[in-house]
């Protein structure tokens, strides 16, 4: 099985650079809707391999045509023996034999299909697959349950589990009615706090900024007030789903809420970059500015609109980006064409320890060829 995509694994792509050899970026879409059977993705991966190898290689020396053609064949047969889809709607393999470099991911979400053969991985499809929301806390909680999840890499997966079964009005007694109301209501606020500690410290532990709750209206006023001021802040929305409802069930409850809580980042990232730009401050408009500011490691926050590209150059030399041609300023190479611009920008603000989001909600962008930045100065 291929491995997700996180953040942590985005920027360890981003710094390898083939040595030897030439690295094979490969990406195929799986999404049922186009790709329903598996004799289907078959011959998409087929044709796919099938192109690239017949892109014309004279650039590169003999043992390095032989080790892209070892790179196709090993892709084909880990295609074949190894992968497992398991709901993965795209599957990236990165490849470079001489440099013993492999790396396989299942995606989330459909992406092109696309090969890419360069010194570096092809990443920037990869931004907008590893959402802003990865990471998010999904609070199952009830008077008489508690369970955590954790979003990673487009899954729910369970990172706690508190229940506590309320006694049933069976085990009354001889209490009097009220007498025994207040004994359950007692029980039900101390497993809420219980409930709302644990995922307090989940919280912390796993430096989580946002946190989604599904339960009921009922429970909502009470559980909020066992919260932390740090943990009410967390919180950006409400869900609910049915009892017992599974993760799969569970994500699609809680998505609209995160997309709500996207478009709302977006627009408050992007309001921090037209004041910036509006008075010539830390910010960069337009692919010359920008690719010139990752450059030089000046930015703190890519910013582009899901789906922009630009034809750009790059030094073979020491890999800086530029929005026209010439010979590098520092080292005076000849800059190379290339028509993924974006990908240049990704790689430089990534290696430069920057951030980078794809903008999916918002618009502003338009105006400055669908990209910008906010700098560190």
């Amino acid at each position: 099985m291929a491995d997700t995509v996180t953040w942590s694994t985005l920027r360890q792509l981003a710094g390898f650079r083939a040595e030897n050899g030439c690295a094979t970026s490969l990406y195929l879409n799986l999404d049922p809707s186009e790709v329903p059977t598996a004799g289907d993705a078959q011959t998409r991966m087929s044709a796919l391999l099938n192109t690239a190898e017949k892109v014309d290689r004279k650039d590169l020396t003999h043992e390095q045509r032989g080790a892209l053609k070892a790179d196709f064949e090993r892709i084909a047969r880990w295609f074949d023996d190894e992968f497992d889809r398991d709901g993965a709607q795209a599957v990236v393999v990165f490849a470079a034999g001489l440099d013993n470099f492999w790396s396989t991911l299942a995606l989330p979400e459909p992406v092109p299909d696309r090969f890419k053969v360069g010194y570096e991985l092809y990443l920037a499809p990869l931004v907008s697959v590893v959402a802003r929301a990865d990471g998010t806390i999904v609070a199952v909680v009830g008077r008489e349950q508690g369970h955590l999840y954790r979003l990673q890499a487009g899954r729910l997966q369970e990172i706690g589990d508190h229940f506590d079964e309320q006694h049933g009005r069976h085990d009354q007694g001889g209490w009097s009615q009220a007498r025994y109301q207040r004994h359950i209501e007692k029980l039900v606020q101390e497993h809420l706090k219980d409930v709302a500690e644990v995922l307090d410290r989940s919280r912390r532990r796993l430096q989580v900024p946002k946190i989604v709750i599904v339960g009921s209206e009922e429970t909502r006023s009470e559980f909020m007030d066992e919260l932390s001021v740090e943990a009410r802040e967390a919180v950006v929305g409400w869900a609910h789903a049915e009892a017992h409802a599974g993760p799969a069930q569970l994500l699609e409850v809680v998505t609209p809420v995160l997309v709500r809580a996207e478009s709302e980042d977006e627009a408050e990232v992007l309001g921090r970059w037209r004041e910036e730009a509006g008075r010539n401050g830390r910010a960069a408009s337009g692919w010359e500015q920008t690719l010139e500011a990752a450059s030089d490691g000046r930015v703190e926050l890519l910013l582009f609109q899901e789906g922009v590209d630009h034809p750009a150059y790059r030094c073979p030399a020491c890999g800086r980006a530029a929005a026209s041609g010439g010979s590098c300023p520092l080292d005076g190479t000849r800059l190379e064409e290339t028509d993924v611009g974006l990908d240049l920008a990704v790689h430089q603000t990534l290696a430069h320890g920057g951030a980078v989001w794809a903008i999916r909600h918002q618009q502003d962008l338009a105006p400055v060829e669908g990209i910008g930045a906010l700098l560190r100065y």
